[in-house]
């Protein structure tokens, strides 16, 4: 069977969903018993997300192979249960970089390089590479950005392309759009989707599925409306209400039976229908949960939810496995200060300190470490996380004048964690960073074992500096025990405090590997110690 591909659109405004939308479709084709992959085409001119401030675009995601990509693969993977890769994210930035390199080498035989062809080609070049390896029967692409910007033009006749070149019934497009609710009138607008599906035929492509995001119903005269003025049938306008959660638009999509219009229109058997029989358990337990546990996640990011997107959800995920709620309450790193640490953080039954890059908010999140191993509080540092772990025990432990990192201070006398030594003679911000999966031994008999139950681990991982070796026999004599480490380098990836109730810090993000059906065990026995507070934590 050749592969088949969809297109996902968006139209009215940005932020409608379109990840979630293209990952609930995954997942209902995939409970059919069909192979699926999702793609986002990103229409920004930065060649990944890797340089981006956070509150630019939220949090950049790492895949096992070291792209630094959208937020939305790590929708892709949270919902599929499947990891993605280079592949599944591509940006304006990457298409240019590419065409302007053939241009260089003379791969054109100079001809004049143009939009079309050139540009378009390399963007069908990216989305028939995944439909290609042969291990995926359906390929979803998502584009980013509305129909209209003039960012998205190369990619919309791309599209229109593709589907003359591989054929109607195995190329189909679905625009999501917005129909807004007017409270002065009392009405749902269908005026603003018509004119985007206007915008999407004018240039060149007709949508085969409209799903509409809306506060209420429509009704089944409004679909009509909708649908005979896009030139649709019924069945294809696709009401997609406001959700509760997330977890729950696969199963509204499901009752209104997107997957079974997606497969009769690229002439796909509608194989065993999707029971999400996991996944409705899960949603069940994440709606009644038995008890609350209050988390603190300290960052200097926390205006910006989408800035700690994949943490947010570990944590949903692992409240889901402890049948518990989990309450994030947000502390500023910069707001946290000695003197108010006991009142801003009392109350917390555990305490993540969040990655980040820079010196910005980097005492609080000290303070904050210290405030949780002075008093028992479950820990858990994730990569810059972990280095505050270490630089707050060698301050308030070890008693090491000025100990710092040295991205913070270069001139620290006592730098704890330090760059890599065949990093630093690397200029380019791209080109330093230990990006994607690597090997962790995990030292018999800690915290981490019992809580991974294997000695072998491999994690994602995206930083600079590293812990600084020498300096590891006076933080293991101390109490402080580097308990994973790689195996090839000896960089220590995982420190605890054994005589904590627990008190973890990887150097790795495990928040990249949680999913819906393998919540991260990290994540899992750190809400189960929160929930026993201050007993010993025995993980099983």
């Amino acid at each position: 069977m050749s592969t088949k591909y969809i297109f996902v659109t968006g139209g009215v405004t940005s932020s409608l969903g379109k990840g979630i939308i293209s990952a609930s479709l995954a997942k209902l084709l995939q409970a059919r018993g069909y192979s699926v992959t999702i793609q986002k085409l990103d229409p920004y001119i930065n060649v990944d997300p890797g340089t981006l401030n956070p509150y630019e675009h939220g949090e950049c995601y790492v895949t096992d192979d070291g792209a630094e990509t959208d937020l939305d693969l790590g929708h892709y993977e949270r919902f599929l249960n499947v990891s993605t890769s280079q592949a599944n994210n591509v940006t304006t930035g990457k298409i240019y970089q590419t065409v302007i390199d053939k241009e260089r080498r003379g791969d054109y035989l100079g001809k004049t390089v143009q939009i079309i062809p050139h540009i378009t080609d390399e963007i069908k070049n990216r989305v028939t590479k995944l439909g290609n390896t042969g291990q995926y029967e359906i390929v979803i692409t998502e584009i980013g950005g509305t129909v209209g910007d003039i960012e998205s033009l190369p990619y919309i006749e791309a599209v229109r392309q593709f589907r003359y070149e591989h054929g109607y019934d195995n190329v189909m497009v679905i625009h999501l759009t917005l129909i807004p609710y007017l409270a002065a009138a009392g009405e749902l607008k269908t005026k603003p989707t018509q004119h985007s599906v206007k915008t999407l035929q004018s240039q060149g492509i007709q949508p085969d599925v409209l799903v509409c995001r809306t506060e209420y119903p429509l009704t089944v005269e409004q679909k009509k409306k909708i649908a005979l003025f896009c030139n649709l049938s019924d069945s294809s306008v696709i009401e997609s209400m406001d959700a509760d959660t997330i977890y729950d638009v696969p199963i509204l999509m499901k009752k209104e039976a997107l997957d079974k219009v997606v497969l009769e229109r690229l002439k796909l058997q509608l194989r065993d229908e999707p029971t999400l029989d996991n996944w409705k358990h899960f949603l069940e337990v994440f709606k009644n949960p038995k008890r609350t546990v209050r988390i603190g996640l300290i960052g200097k990011y926390v205006e910006l939810q989408d800035a700690y997107k994949s943490i947010q959800e570990s944590l949903v995920h692992a409240g889901v496995s402890n049948e518990c709620s989990v309450d994030v309450v947000s502390v500023h790193s910069e707001d946290l200060t000695d003197e108010n640490a006991a009142s801003e953080l009392t109350g917390m039954q555990g305490i993540i300190v969040a990655p980040g890059f820079g010196k910005r908010g980097l005492e609080g999140k000290i303070t904050a470490i210290k405030y949780a191993r002075e008093n028992g509080v479950p820990f858990f540092g994730i990569c810059l996380g972990m280095q505050c772990s270490v630089i707050e025990f060698a301050r308030n432990v070890l008693h090491l004048e000025g100990a710092n990192s040295t991205e913070m201070d270069e001139q620290s006398p006592n730098p704890v964690i330090d760059i890599m030594e065949e990093q630093k003679a690397i200029t380019n911000m791209g080109g330093t960073m230990r990006l994607g999966a690597y090997t962790c031994e995990v030292l018999e008999g800690s915290l981490s074992h019992r809580i991974y139950g294997r000695h072998e681990i491999s994690e994602r991982h995206r930083h600079r500096y590293e812990f600084n070796n020498q300096f590891l026999e006076q933080f293991e004599s101390a109490g402080m025990k580097a308990t994973g480490k790689n195996p090839e380098t000896g960089l220590v990836e995982i420190v605890e405090i054994p005589a904590h109730p627990f008190f973890v810090g990887v150097q790795f993000h495990p928040e990249y590997k949680s999913t819906v059906a393998n919540p991260h065990p990290m994540f899992v026995h750190f809400i189960k110690a929160a929930i026993t507070e201050k007993e010993p934590v025995s993980a099983t």
